[in-house]
């Protein structure tokens, strides 16, 4: 379970600390340009990091960070990331620090390093990286181009070594904001690894029915319960290594065949929540952030959505949604609704628990009118 995620001088966060210990599910909301999606990516950068993307041009190839985002243009300070993980009882600190030096066009790595209950198993300094002792090694250095982060690099001794477990962790996190249209059934191959808009969905679930076959009646439940008419669905051979998902509806005794990519939006929404709720009884527990969930769905539908998506990390895993959506506001309570806010664009984002604040009246309300200030 994720702990706590400190980050600093990045884009609009500014000594910036996430307190969500000891939360199996917590909302973010804020206004727009709060900083809420920010977070999303700054998580995003150290899962593609954990997953092999490890040199600072293609991360900024992705979208996901460049010399542009350091705060108001502060790049004499390093950008800072800081996460710790609690996993099979131990504490995961991992510690990223990226800089820009005068006359330089890429970010490359200042600080880097990896702790378990506060033994460093890696550390790293500029160019220099230190292999700390371990039952497996004595200490060791070795040197890396600066603009490449240590992490993937390094090699794992054993499914059991502290460095396995925890990129297996962190690259198995799930980073969401999908675009529905671009959600297809077709896949050309199988992973455990969803993009965050989703597009290589067909993959995903191919991956995760091909390893965990149960999973199916885990999402077939799920999807039952909101398109009561659904008969079932199955990735039909289109080619030698492609596959293409139909879903089958039944009501009244007439049947009905539709490809997966002509179901509306919000019927995509609903295949997407029944496999992360699958993922994370699977191959989990894992953490999940998802930036507005309740998007493309209708009213009556975000209550029952929101809901599941909590029920379902509740005893195991993790999850972080972002809301606009007054029916998802309030199915979270005081205690684990975080209030993102900052009064200009040269202000950073300041964070506080809604229990903490004071509110006069429905809190719902209250943002409505746009009373609420931290």
């Amino acid at each position: 379970m994720l702990q706590r995620l400190y980050i600093h001088n990045f884009r609009c966060l500014e000594n910036f600390e996430l307190p969500i210990k000891g939360m199996s599910s917590a909302l973010l909301i804020g206004k727009n340009g709060a900083g809420k999606s920010t977070i999303g990516i700054a998580l995003e950068v150290l899962q593609k990091i954990s997953r092999g993307i490890n040199r600072m041009r293609e991360l900024e190839n992705l979208n996901l960070i460049s010399p542009k985002d350091f705060a108001r243009g502060r790049s004499d300070v390093p950008i800072r990331f800081e996460i710790e993980v609690l996993l099979d009882d131990k504490l995961y600190k991992y510690v990223l620090a990226l800089e820009l030096p005068e006359k330089f066009k890429e970010l490359r790595v200042f600080e880097e390093q990896l702790l378990v209950l506060g033994d460093p198993i890696y550390s790293r300094k500029e160019a220099q990286v230190t292999l700390h002792n371990s039952s497996q090694n004595r200490e060791a250095q070795f040197l890396v181009d600066w603009h490449l982060v240590a992490l993937p690099i390094i090699q794992e001794q054993s499914e059991t070594d502290p460095l396995h477990i925890f990129k297996t962790w962190l690259g198995r996190t799930i980073i969401l904001s999908p675009l529905p249209t671009l959600m297809t059934g077709e896949s050309n191959g199988e992973t455990l690894e969803p993009k965050p808009d989703a597009s290589n969905f067909g993959e995903w679930i191919s991956g995760l029915l091909s390893r965990y076959p149960a999973a199916y009646t885990q999402v077939d439940k799920y999807l039952r319960e909101v398109m009561p008419d659904i008969q079932d669905f199955l990735n039909e051979q289109i080619g030698k290594d492609s596959k293409n998902m139909i879903v089958r509806f039944e009501a009244n005794n007439a049947n009905l065949s539709i490809d997966f990519k002509d179901l509306s939006d919000g019927e995509k929404c609903f295949f997407l929540c029944a496999v992360v709720l699958a993922a994370n009884k699977f191959y989990g527990p894992l953490f999940c952030f998802w930036d507005e969930p309740d998007n493309y769905l209708s009213l009556s539908e975000v209550g029952h959505f929101v809901t599941s998506l909590r029920r379902s990390f509740k005893n195991s895993g993790q999850i972080l949604v972002t809301s606009h959506n007054p029916e998802a506001i309030r199915k979270f309570s005081d205690e684990n609704t975080l209030v993102l806010h900052r009064k200009t664009h040269l202000e950073p984002t300041l964070v506080r628990l809604l229990s903490d604040l004071s509110v006069q009246g429905d809190f719902v309300d209250a943002l409505i009118r746009g009373d609420i200030e931290i």
